[in-house]
């Protein structure tokens, strides 16, 4: 086992009180080894030694506001002469855009090693004034054209505040993006807005001015959100304002076209909900901040800083995404106890008893075997056509899991087999010989003797098979070389044993496969696995939308892949609608069974055709918050014997078979991302293909919105209507009654008759999008037969 990396790194905040206050140390003058001459890096030095591996600090100073302020924003009772003098000077500058030494915080490349810049926050990027808007563009890209001058690699955008400006945000910072090519971009957010649930506080901390208007001087705490200038003042209806915070990231990178130098750096500084719902969603972005000031603790019983529980786990789930955690705030003696390092101290315990990281520090767990494959796309297998080299024999034989279940299946069904009656064993299939080697222990648990027969169609696994008859199992096995669609065995078998299976059940042609091995069977045998099934659910993941997309090409967004999940949140609820209409989180697509029932075979005992492979789904889910569809996660369960089986379905497989790491799930990914609003719905299909040579998927994803209506009511009164819903925790599963979300959750559990308190409504699906069809006649990605 590897020691476990930090996951998480820590970075201070460096306030201009910090920086106005440094000093260099008197001795570095005279000191023979290098020591830092300029307040900077005596900050960043000390910052070290306390136990930071960066800093993050504002890159200017109030002197630059104050002259960007002085030349752009004019008080109402201005003179001629005052409003002429400063239009000159704010043309001069927009002509020619530049700094004075006295209006930033680093003026040397030393200084600016490893530093993450904080954009000015008072740049209003998307002000409702157009003047504002010009002139805060102009000034953004000045500060990042001087972070770019000083290697800086990071820097931090100031918040979006203002929720019907926000395109005019995400144009200007898709802008940046193009002018300057190397710096990441991390536009700060909450993770909601915290004024929805405060009547009484201000809409926002200042209200932008034109050129010729006045403004306040900006507030010292970050401004509140606008959520909509025309959307009222009734908190009682918020859930659009719970989603603001993302909708708004999601227009930003949208219009950015999922640029992989936008990140998000989130501010934790309001107290985090405990629905888990309103946070998952954030799992599959692209996180690489989180902003974490002192204020955000709590004192506990003695008074050292501790987090709310929401915000505890919050932290610890997003241990494993290896975020920069920036502390800021935490020099202010804002708790009576611990001093500054107490905070650190705390990150730190969070992080080591995070699950997800001490699942990848605990040996034989799929978290430890998987480490540097999370979320990376792998083409799947073509067993079939290719011949699999030894090593990838040798990757799946590390999985005790899968081989103990195949064992105990195989000794549960040789107790069941007739004492008095001669038994031969099949391995269709047989690899490297794990599965020989695990029936022959099998059989000798059970006390029985059998006649084992290995086929194995790689001729190069075949001598490895040979080699381990010859040392190992002697004339106990019997090796048999081919094809198991078209040759036969010395003689039929009672138990056909093998492992086809891929990450969705039947995607490397296990069904295909044991149609022709069924032939080995004794006409009352039985094979193992007898059954398995493929599921799916809608998935939301930025990161794994932008690999698959990578290669620029149609093929490479019309192809599953295998991928061990990471960064991406499942959008469906957790539980299935009481009408009936929306099933579970993760559902059922179809089922294969083996020996088939009432099977059609040719003179060989071979199918006419492939056309009984086919199967087709579709599938209705629940949306309980606001997302994007990047793509289908797909999974599947395999009946062993009797109660012994396999699954990777996210909710069982702890309970069917812990711990398995042959395989991860599958990636169905969409070319378009399609946004699902809260409370709606997605209809899903889904169809297993197949021709002479082939078999691949197609798949199609619909979104529709339960709206209420009346009889004769007219389009504009369904469109205009407010769209309230009786509050219901129907969907809500986790943890204690949320404030946030859980008091106002809306439902489409109501009777379609219009029985209901809110009077004689009827509520109607009303599609509201939909996807292409992907992979029609398997163009991109197939499976050859």
């Amino acid at each position: 086992m590897t020691a476990w990396d930090p996951s998480a790194s820590l970075s201070t905040f460096l306030t201009l009180n910090d920086i106005s206050k440094a000093t260099v140390p008197s001795h570095a003058v005279h000191h023979k080894e290098k020591q830092p001459d300029t307040p900077i890096l005596s900050l960043i030095s000390q910052s070290q030694a306390k136990g930071y591996e960066s800093v993050c600090l504002p890159l200017t100073t109030a002197k630059w506001k104050q002259r960007w302020s002085e030349m752009c924003l004019l008080p109402m009772e201005s003179s001629e002469k005052d409003k002429e003098r400063a239009s000159r000077a704010a043309e001069k500058w927009r002509l020619n855009p530049g700094f004075m030494r006295e209006e930033v915080t680093i003026t040397r490349l030393d200084e600016a090693e490893g530093v993450t810049a904080m954009i000015s926050d008072w740049l209003e990027l998307d002000a409702p004034d157009d003047w504002v808007r010009h002139d805060a563009e102009i000034a953004l890209q000045q500060e990042l054209a001087y972070a770019t001058y000083l290697n800086i690699h990071t820097v931090i955008l100031p918040s979006p505040r203002n929720r019907d400006h926000v395109a005019s945000y995400a144009r200007i910072v898709n802008s940046c993006l193009h002018k300057s090519p190397y710096l990441y971009l991390s536009v700060r957010l909450p993770i909601y807005n915290p004024d929805v649930f405060q009547p009484g506080s201000p809409i926002s901390a200042f209200h932008p001015a034109s050129p010729s208007g006045f403004t306040s001087p900006v507030s010292a705490f970050p401004p509140s959100l606008v959520i909509s200038e025309s959307g009222g003042t009734d908190n009682t209806n918020s859930q659009a304002s719970l989603n603001a915070t993302w909708e708004m990231w999601d227009v930003i990178r949208s219009m950015c076209d999922y640029n992989t130098r936008l990140t998000l750096t989130l501010d934790l500084s309001p107290a985090l909900p405990t629905t888990l719902g309103v946070l998952s969603k954030w799992a599959a972005e692209s996180v690489r901040h989180i902003f974490l000031p002192a204020s955000t603790f709590i004192a506990n019983m003695k008074g050292y800083p501790v987090l709310p529980k929401p915000t505890q786990q919050f932290l610890r789930d997003s241990m494993i995404h290896r975020p920069t955690i920036i502390l800021a705030d935490v020099n202010a003696g804002t708790h009576t106890k611990g001093g500054e390092v107490a905070y650190s101290q705390y990150v730190r315990h969070l992080e080591k008893t995070s699950a997800a990281v001490q699942a990848v520090q605990k040996a034989g767990t799929v978290e430890n075997f998987a480490q540097g494959y999370q979320d990376f796309l792998q083409a799947p297998l073509q067993p079939l056509m290719d011949n699999l080299p030894s090593v990838t024999y040798q990757t799946f034989e590390q999985d005790p899991i899968k081989y103990m279940q195949y064992e105990e299946g195989m000794f549960r069904a040789f107790l069941d087999h007739p004492d008095d009656a001669p038994l031969v064993v099949c391995i269709a299939g047989a690899g490297r010989g794990p599965l020989v080697a695990r029936c022959l222990k099998a059989l000798e648990r059970a006390n029985r003797e059998a006649s084992v027969l290995a086929v194995e169609k790689n001729p190069n696994a075949f001598v490895t098979l040979q080699q381990r008859q010859a040392t190992e199992w002697g004339t106990k096995v019997q090796l048999v070389f081919g094809d198991m669609r078209v040759i036969d065995v010395p003689e039929k078998a009672d138990i056909l044993v093998s492992e086809l299976l891929g990450s969705f059940g039947d995607n490397e042609l296990s069904p295909e496969c044991l149609d022709g091995a069924m032939r080995f069977l004794k006409p009352t045998g039985i094979s193992i696995p007898s059954s398995y099934t493929a599921h799916l659910a809608p998935l939301s993941s930025s990161k794994l939308y932008n690999k698959a997309r990578s290669t620029q090409g149609e093929k490479s967004m019309e192809t599953p892949y295998v991928v061990m999940f990471q960064a991406v949140n499942i959008l469906s609820g957790t539980k299935a609608t009481v009408d009936g209409r929306c099933g579970p989180q993760v559902q059922e697509c179809w089922e294969f069974e083996h020996p088939r029932r009432e099977a059609v075979l040719d003179e060989r005992g071979l199918p006419f055709t492939n056309s009984h492979n086919a199967r087709s789904a579709k599938l209705r889910f629940y949306i309980p918050h606001a997302g994007i569809l990047h793509g289908l996660a797909g999974y599947f369960e395999a009946v062993i014997y009797g109660n012994i089986g396999l699954s990777i379905h996210p909710h069982r497989k702890d309970q069917v078979s812990k711990d398995m790491l042959s395989w991860f799930p599958l990636f169905f990914p969409f070319k378009e991302p399609l946004y699902l609003p809260s409370k709606s719905e997605l209809q899903v299909s889904i169809w297993r293909l197949t021709n002479e040579r082939q078999v691949w998927y197609e798949w199609h994803a619909e979104s529709f919105l339960s709206v209420p209506c009346t009889a004769g009511a007219s389009e504009e009164m369904l469109l205009g209507s407010s769209g309230h819903f009786p509050s219901s925790s129907t969907f809500s599963s986790f943890g204690a009654p949320s404030p946030l979300a859980d008091g106002r959750d809306p439902t489409f559990l109501l009777p379609m008759d219009g029985s209901s308190e809110t009077g004689s409504l009827d509520y109607e699906c009303v599609k509201i999008g939909h996807t292409s069809l992907h992979n029609p006649g398997g163009r991109s990605s197939w499976i050859g037969l």
